[in-house]
């Protein structure tokens, strides 16, 4: 989903008023403690800043970090997060953080295993001014993260566009033969569709950001996909060689890859194979196995456009 944001207030009303406060002796001490904790047991921690510069751009990000069940216990949520975009030094953007995945309550971070620290980075997505992205967190045991990106519109404003990769999350790549940096992550749509949530293989999937559109280019980078299917082969062999009956979905991710390089011949006949031979099973739906699963798969890869 795609949304454009204007310039909104700093901060509402009732943030303004409770920092226009001043407090003395225990007075204070009591009004402090109030803000401090809600009547949701939430602690409040100090506010948490962080900011990423490219040429003239520079982003900043300030919230609060909280945990819903008090102390240092669970995923903590963001309050009150606002996004600053200056371009020499000229205000280019400024909101309140919101995705309709989490509301204002999205958790700054980058996706587990994207190699990266921060949250917030600038970054060249496309030719022109540099991008903002923003890795945000729903919370959950599956989902999601989100990326959302502010890209240089009319005038001197940034506008958001925002995208769900659901549970693999992401990674910024500078990949060969581009001087723009990629967003690669996987297709969650494999997830659940044979087999439970950790027996599933989700397939590379590459996307470029342009004109505020996530645009897949995962068949621009055969390497990639190559080095891909190879993984999920290695994985449906080594399932093999345990004798564990649940490899439908690895070997899904595997043909998909193999689609998408142009050999669903080859990837057909390997299939066939493995349901003579009595190697395509799921535990979470015993009927979905050999030839039936075959079937169902070369009808979804078709829907996912491979």
């Amino acid at each position: 989903m795609i949304t454009s944001t204007a310039l909104v207030p700093s901060r509402s009303s009732r943030t303004s008023r409770i920092r226009r406060r001043r407090f003395s002796g225990l007075a204070s001490v009591l009004a402090l403690a109030v803000i401090l904790t809600t009547f949701a047991g939430v602690v409040l921690a100090s506010a948490t800043t962080n900011s990423a510069t490219l040429g003239d751009v520079t982003a900043t990000l300030t919230y609060q970090k909280t945990y819903p069940e008090g102390g240092n216990i669970g995923v903590p949520e963001a309050r009150d997060s606002i996004l600053t975009i200056e371009v020499a030094g000229h205000l280019a953007y400024r909101a309140a953080v919101f995705s309709p995945v989490c509301g204002r309550l999205c958790w700054p971070e980058p996706s587990y295993g994207s190699g990266q620290d921060h949250a917030l980075r600038v970054v060249r997505l496309q030719p022109g001014s540099p991008d903002v992205v923003l890795s945000l967190f729903s919370g959950g045991a599956h989902c999601c993260f989100v990326d959302q990106v502010f890209s240089p519109g009319s005038g001197r404003f940034y506008v958001k566009s925002e995208i769900d990769l659901g549970d693999p999350g992401a990674r910024l790549e500078t990949l060969p033969g581009s001087p723009y940096v990629a967003i690669v992550t996987a297709n969650d749509e494999f997830a659940y569709e044979f087999t439970d949530f950790a027996a599933s293989g989700l397939p590379i999937k590459i996307l470029r950001h342009e004109h505020a559109s996530f645009l897949d280019v995962t068949r621009h980078y055969p390497a990639l996909v190559r080095a891909d299917a190879s993984q999920w082969l290695s994985a449906f062999y080594a399932q093999k060689s345990s004798h564990y009956q649940d490899s439908v979905g690895v070997i899904a991710a595997w043909a998909a890859d193999e689609y998408l390089l142009g050999r669903s011949p080859e990837a057909d006949q390997f299939l066939h194979q493995q349901a003579a031979a009595g190697h395509l099973n799921s535990l979470l739906t015993p009927s979905l196995k050999g030839t039936t699963f075959i079937g169902q798969l070369q009808r979804f890869l078709e829907r996912e456009g491979y």
